[in-house]
């Protein structure tokens, strides 16, 4: 016992908002980087989420099903790609009037969404996510 380093440190009950957002949108974006890297493997890629189901004997068990994950990106008249992030259902406005970004071929959509994702966890995107939070939480108002 003697060896160990002790210390007073609390584990916190919860996050800060701002950072359970963050972290929200980090996940999302994971979920995107691998739909982009099975796409260009040729491999379908599927998340799964569990159920509870009721059997006929009324009892209820947990099942595995799979949930689709939706693309954030669209190819344009351009013959490019343009990406909207998305929170929720809202998309980011990265900069003023501007909600998506530009990427000139399929190669680059991966270091892409994973540089966002960089950028989205060390909070650059922080004012734009807490904007995007506000609207979502006005269409659950009475």
């Amino acid at each position: 016992m003697q060896s160990l380093k002790v210390t007073a440190a609390k584990k916190t009950v919860s996050n800060n908002p701002q950072v359970h957002r963050r972290m929200k949108l980090a996940r999302k974006l994971w979920e995107q980087i691998q739909l982009a890297k099975s796409q260009a493997d040729g491999t379908q890629f599927t998340m799964t989420r569990f159920r509870s189901v009721t059997d006929p004997d009324g009892s209820r068990r947990s099942v595995e099903i799979p949930r689709r994950v939706r693309p954030w990106w669209w190819t344009t008249e351009a013959n490019k790609l343009a990406l909207n992030i998305r929170y929720g259902a809202r998309k980011l406005e990265i900069s003023k009037g501007k909600s998506a970004v530009e990427i000139a071929t399929a190669a680059e959509l991966v270091p892409t969404l994973e540089l966002i994702k960089q950028a989205v966890e060390a909070g650059e995107l922080d004012a734009q996510i807490e904007a995007a939070a506000v609207k979502l939480r006005e269409g659950f108002v009475k």
